[in-house]
């Protein structure tokens, strides 16, 4: 089958890779109808997450099962499904506490908990940027989705980064009619932002430079802030009369970067802390590594980041953290969907076949104006939004 190869630093190629089959009882083979580049992958495609070259990549993912073993007793040939990023068991006790991101089973790696395709430290399984996947549990791990292809390109966020955003809002404590800063207008931060909306927010911010996604954050009726502009902490102190706002998504990562592009890995968390509310949450759900070779000082290159604790503690914020557990949400947000009241194809901005993923890669790493969010099609095909 034909799938998508990291090679090394910025180098992808679209190869021939043993097919994906039944290996385990449990498991179903998934024909990926689409499959996304997410944000989180060009942290490997950059060389700063540590993937083994020959990786398959890719952990947004959603198709048609294709096959079951023999185990298998409630998922069915031909059924559509969503593929949660993460691979949980079902019956460890993080599973059946509802943190399948945490499973203490499904992870070979010592000291690791939790498992997902296709990337860094995550276990062994390949991706889904292929023409099919191995989901192992099948019955536990998949959601069904109707029938068709109608919806594909909201669906297709069921994997991670509607879940992600959702969670992102869910660890600040967030209550109806808070005001929420989201920094990071990426596909997460702007889907953290649309789930504000849809929860009730009384006033959302969205924090970016890129124009592109600022559009975006407006197009969703949150008040988008330019933090090439000036300090982004007083212009949303400045659009609220000097009050703090109740809460805040971190949806950067150790990457942020000042306007020059200089990296300062403390740098949203410290921004955070100073415009949210004394006694407010903060959710952060973008990505911190416990390691990066290319990072700018010795203390983040060994995962320690040194935001201001200080104030954090005296304002009494609290902060939750983490990968999402996709299963906590993902048949709620299906829902959302089916009903008209969540959208979050607005995110789509190119479609491609698996054969252009390189160049898909390529344009999203670097920002190019115009490339928010990007679907690739195994079968070539442009499915219904």
């Amino acid at each position: 089958m034909k799938a998508v190869v990291y090679r090394g630093e910025r180098d992808l190629a679209v190869e021939n890779v043993p097919d994906a089959r039944i290996e385990n009882p449990l498991d179903a083979v998934v024909r990926i109808t689409t499959t996304n580049i997410c944000g989180s992958d060009l942290h490997m495609y950059e060389g700063r997450a540590g993937v083994e070259e020959g990786k398959v990549l890719g952990h947004e993912n959603m198709g048609v099962v294709e096959e079951v073993g023999d185990g298998v007793q409630h998922v069915r040939v031909g059924d559509r499904v969503s593929v949660p990023f993460n691979i949980g068991c079902g019956t460890c006790r993080s599973c059946n506490e509802g943190w399948t991101s945490f499973c203490e089973r499904t992870n070979p790696i010592e000291g690791m908990q939790g498992a997902a395709y296709g990337y860094a430290n995550m276990g062994p399984y390949a991706g889904g940027q292929a023409e099919y996947l191995r989901v192992p549990y099948a019955d536990f791990n998949l959601l069904q989705l109707p029938p068709g292809e109608e919806h594909e390109n909201d669906f297709t966020m069921l994997s991670d980064i509607f879940p992600t955003g959702w969670h992102g809002v869910e660890l600040s404590r967030f209550e109806p009619g808070d005001s929420v800063a989201v920094f990071g207008a990426g596909p997460v931060g702007l889907l953290a932002a649309h789930s504000a909306r849809i929860r009730g927010a009384g006033e959302v911010f969205v924090v970016d430079q890129h124009a592109d996604r600022l559009e975006l954050a407006r197009q969703i009726d949150t008040t988008p802030i330019d933090f090439s502009d000036g300090d982004p902490v007083q212009q949303i102190l400045d659009a609220r009369g000097g009050a703090p706002v109740d809460r805040g998504v971190e949806a950067v990562g150790w990457q942020a970067h000042d306007p020059s592009g200089q990296e300062h890995p403390e740098l949203v968390l410290d921004n955070l802390v100073s415009v949210v509310k004394a006694h407010g949450g903060l959710g952060v759900v973008g990505v911190y590594v416990p390691q990066d070779p290319g990072a700018p000082d010795e203390q983040a290159a060994d995962g320690r980041v040194g935001f201001d604790y200080g104030t954090f503690f005296t304002k009494g914020q609290h902060m939750g953290t983490g990968q999402a557990p996709v299963k906590r949400y993902n048949r709620q947000l299906r829902d959302l969907i089916l009903a008209g009241v969540a959208t979050p194809h607005f995110l789509v901005s190119h479609e491609l076949s698996l054969e252009d993923a390189v160049e898909g890669y390529a344009q999203f790493d670097e920002r190019r104006e115009g490339w928010t969010k990007v679907l690739l099609r195994p079968d070539g095909g442009v499915a219904a939004a």
